[in-house]
């Protein structure tokens, strides 16, 4: 039995916990407002109608409506009623 930790045993067995990141809503689906629609580090997607930039970048809805893609832009297109 070694009385002593391996070579560079004590240096290991550190890691991060997940950052969770991608698209939380698809186009079609419906967000609510607050509702997180994307999380992102940096701006890949850029808000568009109805949604805003969260501090972390994440892009959230304004009002109620479905989801829609419209190149960068991530769009919450108002329900009709």
């Amino acid at each position: 039995m070694a009385h002593k930790k391996g070579q560079g045993s004590t240096q290991n067995g550190r890691d991060s916990n997940p950052q969770y990141r991608g698209i939380k809503l698809y186009g079609g689906e419906v967000a609510r407002p607050g509702c997180i629609i994307v999380r992102q580090c940096g701006t890949k997607w850029k808000p568009g109608l109805n949604t805003y930039l969260a501090k972390d970048d994440s892009i959230m809805a304004h009002a109620v409506g479905a989801v829609r893609f419209r190149g960068r832009f991530v769009d919450v297109v108002p329900s009709a009623n």
